[in-house]
């Protein structure tokens, strides 16, 4: 079975959907349609702009689900997925593959998303680290351990997972995980506390959004990051949706339930190979493979 995979935030990248624009008409229709919807000129940052621009949490998230959304619509009649799963903000990219929502519905709610996870990093400093070579109950017990706010936040693969928070409590927890043996404790270059109680906020506003969506039934099982379980009922798949603002993305344990129900092949579709990279720690013995324009 293949299961189609498609990344988050991070994987963005200087010229990015460029070459899908130059070499498919149903691609530059989308990429136009889309800077009606979004009332900017998305496709400018995309191909001219710089690694800053694109940085921006408001241009980041639309401009990544672009990218897989529209080379998923570019392969026609040879993306097939039996099964989908996206990381953190792919959630989106894949609700599109598997029918649950259109192009433009899939399109609004993460631009809202953007913009509610933006004003919610602006009320309060907070940040995220990577935390390299640790069990994550070790990471997990440290996370408990620290005053302030300071959780797991995404179960990338074993020995990598990623804590979110204040940056005090974060800067905090880097130090005593060091101490405990982590290979790496490192804060990373992003906006804000992502898939932390900080995101309220943003979980509040984007629900209203969301519950104002019509979600059809997938033609495919997600794998949500919330529950890490197949998922096909549109109302379970909104709540997910709704809950994975302010809770950790489980892609290990995701990965791992993919492959109990029968994958045998990830093909990653979108900007870089992270996901590909992820995949195969979790599972050595897996095939990846990433999408690309023929």
């Amino acid at each position: 079975m293949n299961a189609y995979v498609f990344p988050g935030q991070g994987a963005q990248f200087p010229g990015m959907g460029l070459d899908l624009y130059e070499n498919s008409e149903i691609a530059k229709e989308l990429f136009l349609k889309a800077n009606d919807i979004l009332g900017f000129e998305i496709t400018k940052i995309m191909f001219e702009g710089t690694k800053e621009a694109l940085q921006q949490t408001k241009v980041t998230q639309p401009a990544i689900f672009l990218h897989s959304v529209i080379l998923s619509k570019v392969l026609g009649d040879s993306f097939k997925p039996d099964m989908v799963a996206g990381h953190s903000l792919g959630e989106f990219s894949a609700l599109v593959a598997n029918e649950t929502l259109g192009f433009d519905d899939a399109l609004r709610l993460v631009s809202k998303r953007a913009l509610a996870m933006q004003k919610a990093c602006e009320l309060k400093p907070s940040t995220m680290a990577a935390v390299l070579g640790l069990e994550d109950e070790v990471v997990e017990q440290t996370c408990e351990e620290i005053d302030g706010i300071v959780v797991a936040a995404n179960y990338n693969c074993p020995g990598q997972l990623v804590i979110s928070g204040d940056v005090d409590a974060i800067e905090k927890a880097c130090e005593v995980l060091k101490g405990k043996g982590a290979r790496r404790a490192l804060v990373l270059p992003v906006g804000g506390a992502f898939h932390s109680p900080l995101m309220e906020p943003a979980r509040e506003e984007l629900a209203a959004a969301i519950n104002a969506t019509t979600f059809n039934t997938p033609t495919c099982s997600i794998y949500q990051n919330v529950t890490t379980t197949a998922v096909t009922d549109p109302s379970a798949i909104k709540e997910n949706l709704i809950a994975q603002l302010t809770a950790p993305v489980k892609w290990t344990q995701s990965v791992q339930h993919m492959i109990n129900d029968g994958a045998t092949l990830f093909t990653e579709v979108g900007p870089g190979k992270v996901l590909s990279g992820l995949v195969k720690k979790i599972d050595r013995s897996m095939e990846t493979i990433s999408a690309e324009l023929k």
